[in-house]
């Protein structure tokens, strides 16, 4: 292979593994969200809203790890549909059942995507490793990643602060279709999950992957140097 030809694919595995970097960051973050962990300390946030119709702290730490079991397990729709309230009543109505499928097949893509793609990051990075040209490909294209990363923060999070509401609309009408994931207050989903839980999991998922993009760029700034 001719030189240019080298440089040319140095310079597009370069740019993939730039392009790669935030959307892993994004995917290992909500990964790391849904976990009980990330349950019990969303619940004791200071000042996270109490159910007004009587979820207790305990309630809970009890039901909402269903509803994160069902969504990484794939579970058939009656996994849900069969768990009740202790007077037998159905933890979720039909709706929350049919939504919480819906979330269910989009949660499956993405770790889908995130155990692909991890792979193949993993292998590409393994191979670029072995030589010092591979390395400084990995190197910039890493450092590129990690300045995209927070580019993107920047965007979305001025997004986020000019209006939550129209963001979080736009998410969910992105993935599901209009009307399927609106529910009363008095829906288990809304009393597990309230806008206050959603706002602190964007604020947690922005924190990991500024920080580990931050990370990066320290990493591959000292691999420069020895370089």
């Amino acid at each position: 292979m001719d030189a240019m030809r080298l440089f040319r694919l140095s310079q597009w595995l370069s740019a993939l593994i730039a392009w790669l970097t935030p959307i892993l960051l994004v995917l290992v973050g909500v990964r790391l969200l849904m976990s009980e962990p990330y349950l019990a300390l969303a619940y004791r946030m200071p000042d996270f809203p109490a159910d007004p119709y009587g979820f207790t702290l305990a309630d809970r730490l009890r039901y909402a790890p269903y509803a994160v079991q069902f969504l990484l397990n794939g579970a058939p729709p009656s996994f849900l549909a069969s768990l009740t309230f202790p007077d037998g009543t159905p933890l979720f109505n039909a709706r929350e059942v049919q939504h919480m499928v819906d979330v269910q097949q989009v949660t499956q893509a993405a770790m889908l995507a995130l155990a692909v793609l991890g792979a193949f990051a993993v292998l590409g990075s393994l191979i670029l490793l072995r030589t010092p040209e591979g390395r400084e490909t990995l190197r910039r294209g890493l450092r590129g990643g990690a300045i995209l990363t927070w580019l993107l923060l920047a965007a979305l999070i001025g997004y986020i602060l000019l209006d939550w509401d129209h963001f979080f609309d736009s998410f969910h009408n992105l993935f599901f279709a209009e009307g399927t994931w609106r529910f009363f207050m008095s829906d288990t989903l809304i009393r597990l999950f309230p806008s206050r839980f959603w706002q602190d999991a964007a604020l947690m998922l922005g924190a990991f992957c500024a920080l580990s993009a931050l990370l990066i760029l320290l990493g591959t700034r000292q691999r420069a140097q020895r370089l």
